[in-house]
């Protein structure tokens, strides 16, 4: 059996992991505060977060996968089991069979009298050696049967105890997983309200560098989220806006990783009005992209971009009823010449 058992390190390893994280001050690559006095704060903290909560997922979920993998066996082991026993069970009658076949033959007689006092002595001689081969591969037979119960029982209870094992285990991971995700909540809520001040001061914090995902794979163009749930499309009439609605909403958690979805260069970084924090990035091609409601921005005005790289964190500031990303497609940088993103980036190989 392939053993389930967790590296001894793995728990302490990562409550120490996020300790460290707790304990840490917040700064930024170089090691020092964000310029103009300005420091990340909850911004960095979520990032970091994120990273550690989809780390305590994927752990969670290697666990659960394995206690299920332990518990298939264990319930396998028991069918087998149970197929041993019923053989056996047969073996013991025919056993009882040829005991009685025997004492009806002869009993206690010997078999040097039987044989002086049967008609066919020959014959009753191969009789004779047919019930001894029988009853021999009858008691191998038990023997084997009897092993092997015992060898599949002491199976069953090792199964069972790696399964229990493993419910501790991943007991222990649901816990920790369900630690961070309160510690992301709170970052989260004052992700807000460190957001919602700079958009209502119209004054924009530094940028927050987060670190980049491997693009050796990326595409020439992706989707703006990794994982979203879509909202308000393209058109949509509302009373939340002047006329119709100018982008696709892309329903989020605050602090969600935003990607810029082609290469090219940061047009604008604003903040305050009713877009909230935004990017407004330039593609080739005479198009610009806008990412609104941000949280944070991880990027800065004339920075060169790559697709799928991490510009910024949503959020729900300026004209917002709740956390999601409002992107728009733009054939200039001004609001009012959106385009529907949908076809667009389905155009270009991205299909939301």
């Amino acid at each position: 059996m392939r053993s389930s058992r967790r590296p001894r390190w793995l728990l302490p390893a990562l409550l120490c992991a996020l300790a460290v994280l707790v304990a840490r001050p917040t700064e930024t690559p170089g090691g020092s505060p964000a310029r103009g006095g300005a420091h990340p704060g909850a911004s960095a903290e979520v990032a970091r977060l994120y990273e550690d909560a989809a780390a305590a997922t994927r752990q969670y979920e290697e666990g659960r996968r394995a206690a299920e993998a332990e518990r298939t066996r264990a319930r396998q082991l028991e069918k087998r089991l149970v197929r041993e026993r019923r053989q056996l069970a047969v073996l013991h009658e025919d056993l009882g069979r040829i005991a009685r076949a025997q004492y009806r033959s002869g009993g206690d007689v010997s078999l040097t009298a039987r044989m002086l006092l049967a008609d066919d002595p020959e014959g009753l001689l191969r009789g004779q050696r047919a019930v001894s081969e029988a009853d021999h591969a009858l008691r191998h037979a038990i023997s084997r049967s009897r092993r092997a119960e015992a060898r599949l029982a002491a199976d069953e209870r090792k199964a069972a105890t790696q399964w229990r094992a493993l419910q501790v285990h991943n007991g222990e991971l649901a816990e920790l997983k369900q630690h961070i995700e309160r510690k992301l909540a709170r970052a989260r809520e004052r992700l807000r309200a460190e957001a919602d001040s700079s958009a209502a001061s119209g004054a924009c914090r530094s940028a927050v560098r987060l670190a980049q995902p491997d693009r050796s794979a990326t595409r020439a163009w992706v989707a703006p989220l990794r994982t979203y749930q879509l909202s308000a499309a393209f058109g949509s009439g509302g009373a939340r806006w002047a006329d119709r609605h100018t982008g696709q909403d892309f329903a989020v958690p605050i602090g969600t990783f935003v990607r810029t979805v082609g290469e090219g260069r940061v047009a604008a970084v604003s903040c305050g009005g009713a877009f909230g924090i935004q990017i407004v990035i330039a593609h080739p091609g005479g198009y610009w992209t806008q990412y609104a409601h941000l949280s944070s921005v991880a990027v800065e005005q004339g920075e060169r971009v790559r697709p799928g790289q991490r510009i910024g964190q949503s959020g729900t500031t300026g004209n917002s009823t709740g956390p999601h990303l409002h992107f728009e497609v733009r054939v200039t940088p001004e609001f009012g010449s959106g385009v529907d993103p949908l076809p667009w980036l389905a155009a270009r190989g991205v299909r939301l």
